[in-house]
């Protein structure tokens, strides 16, 4: 019988998480029932979400339980199936990410291609965060042709590849907001941006509005906080907001007040629209074309930060939380 590690919630989080919050025990490896897979999880995926999982707090999706493993995206080789139309050697996606080896259900299991794109695609661009930013950007914020568009957090996974596809889909003007020099280069010199700042040089408002004199028509927000308030600013009559994440708010122990100008939504008859992405699930074939499409023509760069090791995934975590990566973070285990 093969022994495997999994990552369990320890605690739950009172501001910034720490390694206190997460147990690495090990387990004897599961088997499948009937109708299911047994799965040795390759790759697995960290997102900003996951924090929010980490609270006992209401929302979207169900908070992670203590002493039981966490979930998230991943991508495995199946060792045993149980299944109809799945069999040892099939790679598979799915969302039982934290573990060395996952039973999966067959129907929460997407076989994918290795010989069509590299495995981490489906985890990046061809997955949730490359879906994220085009459902974002095509039916949220409903952008055309010619719009001014501003993305905060945008050396990212998700702000990343929302700036390209932006720009492929006729934008005049991308800007992008990072927390590094290092992460503002990138996004001018490998992404393909306009116009980037680094939010810590000084007041998003005076450097949004330096980059994007005319004024934005899109703000894509991953940030929130100060960020929304200067787009808020920034925005042209009838603009449109898609509110992706509110990174900066996460790990705040006390809430903090909201933008002070949301009187603007009125005037300037704004549309500001929150969004999941697992609720455009009608947009998958639509986005797997268009995207897929455009990877394959070499349209879109993307860049990766790999942590090696299922143990080393809570330190994958907390850094995707500091911002110490550029594009996605991910974790390899095997």
């Amino acid at each position: 019988m093969s022994k495997g590690l999994e990552i369990r919630l320890a605690s739950r989080p009172k501001g910034w998480p720490t390694l206190e919050n997460f147990d690495i025990v090990e387990v004897e490896a599961p088997q499948p029932g009937d109708g299911e897979l047994l799965v040795r999880n390759l790759l697995m995926s960290v997102d900003p979400y996951m924090r929010g999982r980490m609270s006992a707090a209401k929302s979207y999706t169900p908070p992670y339980e203590i002493g039981k493993a966490m979930e998230g995206g991943a991508v495995g080789e199946v060792v045993a199936s149980n299944a109809e139309g799945f069999q040892p050697g099939d790679i598979v996606r799915h969302l039982r990410g934290w573990r060395d080896y996952a039973v999966v259900g067959a129907k929460q299991a997407t076989k994918v291609d290795p010989q069509a794109a590299p495995l981490s695609t489906y985890l990046y661009v061809l997955g949730m965060p490359g879906m994220t930013a085009y459902v974002g950007l095509v039916d949220v914020a409903e952008q055309k042709e010619g719009d001014v568009v501003f993305i905060s957090g945008a050396a990212g996974a998700v702000g990343s590849l929302a700036g390209q596809i932006a720009k492929l889909r006729g934008a005049s003007r991308v800007i992008g907001s990072a927390g590094s020099a290092e992460k503002v280069r990138y996004l001018l010199d490998e992404v393909g941006f306009d116009a980037a700042f680094n939010y810590h040089d000084g007041p998003v408002a005076e450097q949004l509005n330096a980059a994007a004199p005319d004024g934005i028509d899109v703000y894509f927000d991953n940030v929130g906080g100060e960020h929304l308030e200067a787009a808020i600013d920034a925005l042209n009559d009838f603009g449109r907001v898609a509110e992706c994440g509110m990174i900066s708010q996460y790990n705040i122990a006390e809430p903090e007040p909201g933008p002070r100008n949301m009187f603007m939504l009125v005037a300037k008859r704004l549309r500001l629209e929150g969004f999941i992405v697992g609720d455009r699930a009608h947009l998958k074939d639509q986005f797997v074309a268009e995207v897929g499409g455009w990877l394959r023509e070499g349209k879109i760069n993307y860049r990766e930060t790999v942590v090696d090791g299922l143990r080393n995934a809570p330190e994958a975590f907390l850094g995707l939380m500091r911002g110490d990566n550029i594009g996605k973070m991910l974790v390899k285990i095997a």
